[in-house]
């Protein structure tokens, strides 16, 4: 019993180690440190995109799949339905069911958090980057002032 206690404990370290190296992959400079060179900024701005088109792709999917199955739409039309939703631009097919109603509803709600939240993955890297040079010429010019 004890053993097994032990390796239950074991792996949840593992894991809160795992997340913790995750974590660290994700977070940006500290305000303390030097401004990313050029290079290493333009490689975290690819990740960043690379990692938007992929929750696009999914979302994309995911209202492709609903609109074949719930409104019964052919693919093309599904993914022009999917397209003008999850960017704002609204419907283009009247749902005739109570059940494609439902899900073009949820969808676009779905939408809507989806593509801001979309939107701010891929400009975080810009906007941090523009408040840290910010943040280096305030403390440079305080510097010069003392």
């Amino acid at each position: 019993m004890k053993q097994g206690s032990a390796q239950k404990k074991m792996t949840k370290v593992t894991q809160k180690d795992h997340l913790g190296a995750a974590l660290k992959k994700i977070n940006f400079e500290h305000n303390s440190n030097p401004v990313l060179p050029v290079k290493k900024f333009v490689w975290r701005l690819i990740r960043y995109t690379l990692f938007a088109i992929f929750l696009i792709s999914i979302s994309l999917l995911i209202g492709i799949l609903g609109y074949m199955y719930f409104a019964e739409l052919n693919w093309i039309d599904s993914l022009h339905m999917s397209s003008l939703i999850l960017t704002g631009m609204g419907p283009v097919i009247e749902m005739k069911t109570v059940s494609a109603k439902l899900f073009s509803s949820f969808y676009a709600l779905y939408s809507g958090v989806a593509f801001l939240s979309i939107m701010a993955i891929i400009f975080s890297p810009i906007v941090h980057r523009l408040l840290h040079i910010l943040h280096v010429n305030l403390d440079e010019k305080e510097e010069e002032g003392d």
